[in-house]
């Protein structure tokens, strides 16, 4: 291999690894920036922008994150707030975006496989009773 060629191939290594992490840079960034959102809209009793803030922090998924933990319970504890009440269709909305958040992360595996089933449960559960209304 000549000098030429080893450069060039170190060069391609370096600037696939800063691309890499610039790239993993913005996805925490974005991810944090979606979470808080969804935090402060909780907050303030925003339902959908709880919703769409927490939706969008999963989306960014970021395998062992604490955030993501974050962001799955309090879209449960959102379905589960608009069930207890009696709100079907807020209980239905957030229990499906919790689910397809997942869904959407999908790339070698999909990720939070015990929520999508919880999940399930729940939508299969209060579907029906939405459809009586």
């Amino acid at each position: 291999m000549t000098h030429h060629v080893k450069t060039i191939l170190a060069n391609g290594i370096v600037i696939g690894i800063l691309c890499s992490l610039i790239f993993a840079a913005g996805t925490w960034w974005r991810m944090q920036n979606q979470l808080a959102l969804g935090d402060d809209a909780y907050r303030r009793g925003d339902f959908p922008g709880a919703v769409a803030g927490y939706e969008s922090a999963l989306h960014m998924y970021i395998p062992m994150h604490p955030a993501m933990e974050h962001a799955a319970r309090q879209l449960w504890n959102i379905a589960e707030y608009n069930e207890r009440i009696g709100d079907i269709t807020r209980a239905l909305i957030a229990y499906r975006s919790l689910r397809s958040s997942f869904y959407a992360a999908h790339w070698l595996i999909t990720p939070g496989q015990d929520w999508i089933r919880r999940c399930d449960m729940k939508i299969a559960a209060l579907a029906p009773l939405q459809q009586e209304r």
